[in-house]
């Protein structure tokens, strides 16, 4: 849950995970200085944080936040430990997070009973066996199965189905949008022949081949295709750049090779859609033309 977390003066609403001892190795959680959360009866857990190396950083800067005692949802509660950085997991900043004594947090957000158990088994282990013993346990002591067992493998194939399907999207749009820019590039050449008709007489009466037209008017389609796919690739670098700075905690990349790619893709389109009004502008003859004048 969230909870605002006081220290002299500085106030800010911060993740709280009530956990075990155990949690930190459970997620391959490094303590960076102190210790992680003593074994205790979590039903007389002591007041005891851990805090993330941001929440760390931000409320002590470069002091020592050991043996401090911060208040965390009204409550006071001694540092004993700061984590190493870990980053996001699952969508979760855990370095922007204080950790408490299980039995704590359930007392402090009115809660009667567990969330989610994470646990770790050997790679060498069969899954299914282990689901299996995992099931057994928990009905057990449940008399009902009224809980699901999700294992990692199971979360990153619906992770990667999302994701395959978001890709999908984008790519759709992006494939939608290169058309109808193909179709805008199309026609603005069209109308250009129609009004320079003749211009690209004179041009072929004082000595321009029809390559030189032909490559005056790609050359066109190339230039416009590439203003538009420059005007796009600031559009979405300055939206990523607001989402970086409104939600922190999503993490924006903006990979160049790719831009470079979507900006070759856009002048290879401008390119193939202004293949038929140049020929036509080529293949114009020079009388015809002058005389439209």
């Amino acid at each position: 849950g969230n909870a605002d977390v006081k220290y002299f003066g500085r106030s800010r609403r911060v993740t709280l995970y009530g956990v075990g001892p155990d949690f930190a190795e459970a997620l391959k959680m490094r303590v960076a200085s102190g210790e992680f959360l003593p074994q205790e009866d979590p039903r007389s857990a002591r007041a005891l944080a851990v805090l993330g190396s941001k929440v760390a950083r931000e409320f002590f800067g470069g002091d020592n936040p050991l043996g401090s005692r911060i208040r965390v949802g009204g409550e006071r509660y001694r540092v004993v430990g700061v984590m190493q950085s870990k980053g996001q997991v699952l969508g979760f900043d855990l370095d922007d997070t204080v950790f408490i004594p299980v039995g704590r947090a359930l007392e402090m957000f009115n809660r009667e009973s567990l969330m989610e158990i994470h646990v770790t088994y050997e790679p060498t282990a069969p899954l299914a066996e282990v689901e299996q013993g995992i099931k057994r346990i928990l009905v057990a002591r449940h008399g009902a199965e009224d809980f699901t067992v999700t294992p990692q493998q199971k979360m990153l194939e619906v992770f990667g189905t999302v994701l395959d399907a978001v890709t999908f999207a984008v790519a759709a749009i992006g494939g939608i949008s290169l058309v109808v820019g193909g179709v805008g590039i199309l026609t603005i050449l069209t109308i250009a022949v129609a009004e320079r008709t003749a211009e690209i007489g004179l041009l072929r009466a004082v000595g321009a081949t029809q390559r030189r037209i032909l490559l005056l008017f790609l050359g066109e389609a190339a230039l416009l295709a590439a203003i538009g796919g420059a005007a796009g690739l600031l559009l979405g670098w300055a939206i990523a750049l607001l989402l970086a700075l409104a939600l922190p905690a999503l993490p924006v990349h903006t990979p160049w090779s790719y831009a470079v790619l979507a900006e070759l893709v856009a002048v290879a389109v401008g390119l193939a859609a202004g293949v038929l009004p140049a020929r036509r502008a080529a293949r114009l003859d020079p009388l015809e033309a002058l005389r439209s004048e």
